[in-house]
């Protein structure tokens, strides 16, 4: 745990007791704002943090227009990355769970409850069917991040790197290849329109230019 808070935890809190207020909470939302603050901010964390939650979230009010629900989608930002652990493979289910749980205890309406735990586990592969308006907003706002400029996405990757340092250098480089490669090799990375034209050019310049990295030999 961070021995300061993140210099934008009360701007993110007063956004979530808005949101949960907006959706009909009939608990105090601000314990569970202050919960999910404090998992964002665990020390494991290096990309998953406070920051890719506030990016997340600023992301996803962009889109906003996009999306058929875009309040379901802030819900789902808050929890897509909840739980996390580098060395647990089951985090997007686990994260779900949490938000079943959270979300029921605030009083919230269950279809509203279900509908972000959907959106949550879609986060898993990042693939939405057609027409899953606020599964495309999501996924694109996580995924903003392979769009941008050269050096925000080489502070990603390093940040990513470091959450699993227990991993030997040449088997990241196998798995993280791998990742790369099926990324690559969506038919869209992104699906809304405004995210698309904006990152999608660059998103597939900096995967291909970690990839070739990845190819050369391990220093």
């Amino acid at each position: 745990m961070p021995t300061e808070p993140h210099p934008a935890a009360d701007a993110l809190l007063e956004r979530w007791n808005a949101l949960l207020e907006r959706c009909g909470a009939t608990a105090d939302p601000e314990p569970y704002g202050r919960a999910l603050l404090a998992r964002w901010a665990e020390p494991q964390r290096r990309y998953h943090t406070t920051d890719h939650l506030l990016a997340v979230l600023d992301e996803v009010d962009a889109l906003a227009e996009h999306a058929a629900d875009p309040d379901a989608v802030r819900l789902a930002a808050w929890f897509h990355d909840a739980v996390y652990k580098p060395d647990r493979s089951e985090n997007e289910e686990r994260s779900a769970q949490l938000a079943i749980r959270a979300l029921d205890e605030a009083g919230l309406p269950a279809a509203l409850v279900a509908e972000v735990v959907r959106l949550v586990r879609l986060t898993v592969g990042h693939r939405p069917r057609p027409g899953d308006r606020d599964g495309e907003v999501l996924c694109d706002a996580d995924l903003a991040v392979l769009g941008r400029s050269p050096q925000a996405y080489a502070r990603y990757a390093a940040a990513v790197r470091e959450e699993y340092a227990f991993v030997p250098e040449a088997a990241f480089r196998q798995g993280r290849a791998a990742i790369l490669r099926q990324l690559l090799a969506l038919p869209a990375l992104y699906r809304t329109p405004a995210a698309h034209a904006r990152y999608d050019g660059p998103a597939r310049a900096n995967l291909a230019a970690e990839l070739a990295e990845l190819s050369e030999p391990a220093p």
